[in-house]
């Protein structure tokens, strides 16, 4: 990966980021429209009538869309796709500090112009939806929803360490196991935290919400960092340990 330049594998973050919250967070927006129509009210109500038929489909959208840019990106750039991710890859001396800072840029980029582009196609409507924000339900506390969004991470970054990372593993499905592990987290928790596991994820459904005249729910931001970067962190730490890959170096 090392002779593909620095500004190439940022593209290519770039747009697997776009492609992620486009198709993961468009699921979104799409079956909120069905169910409610674009008469939304205010806070994380527009959610209410999504059950567990709908957040299936939701976890597929996440999935299919993970899995395809593992498959279309991976070898290009790693398809991180998630600060997270790159933040864990960094701590555990797998990825330089300042291609870490240039991937996070460019997840964040591509998230908030996914969320745009959703407003750009559909219109105000978009926005009333919450553009797929995540945030916290009824009865959830905000360490509860740091807690799940950690252990959800966990689970995802585990996946990736054990896949993608580890070069034991069998080659050619990274992108089917870490998409499914996505699926399932939505699937399991998106009616706890809205199942973010990504803070570019969120980041870009906020701002484009917040420009807008939509909902502003940054008072949550820190649930979907410190949450799924705590979580990644903890599970490439504990994968290193369990492998041992490292002694293998």
């Amino acid at each position: 990966m090392s002779e593909i330049s620095l500004l190439k594998r940022a593209t290519a973050e770039l747009i697997g980021t776009f492609v992620l919250v486009f198709l993961g967070t468009g699921s979104v927006v799409t079956t909120v429209l069905l169910i409610e129509g674009s008469d939304m009210l205010p806070g994380n109500s527009f959610y209410v009538g999504i059950d567990i038929s709908a957040w299936f489909a939701i976890g597929m959208a996440f999935a299919i869309a993970v899995a395809a840019m593992i498959y279309a990106f991976g070898h290009i750039s790693g398809t991180h796709i998630n600060p997270a991710v790159s933040i864990a890859l960094w701590a555990t001396g797998r990825f330089p500090a300042m291609d870490m800072l240039v991937y996070i840029v460019a997840q964040l980029i591509g998230a908030s112009l996914a969320s745009f582009t959703i407003v750009a196609i559909l219109g105000s409507r978009a926005v009333a939806t919450g553009l797929g924000a995540t945030a916290m339900f009824a009865g959830v506390s905000y360490t509860q929803a740091i807690l799940c969004e950690a252990v959800a991470t966990f689970f995802l970054m585990l996946t990736i360490m054990g896949s993608a990372v580890d070069k034991r593993a069998p080659g050619g499905f990274a992108g089917l196991a870490i998409g499914l592990v996505v699926a399932a987290d939505v699937i399991v928790v998106g009616n706890i935290t809205g199942s973010s596991l990504n803070p570019a994820r969120t980041f870009g459904p906020y701002l484009a919400e917040s420009v807008l005249g939509g909902l502003n729910l940054w008072w949550q931001y820190p649930i979907y960092v410190i949450g799924p970067i705590a979580g990644a962190l903890i599970a490439a730490f504990i994968y290193d340990y369990v492998s041992g890959v490292k002694d293998l170096d």
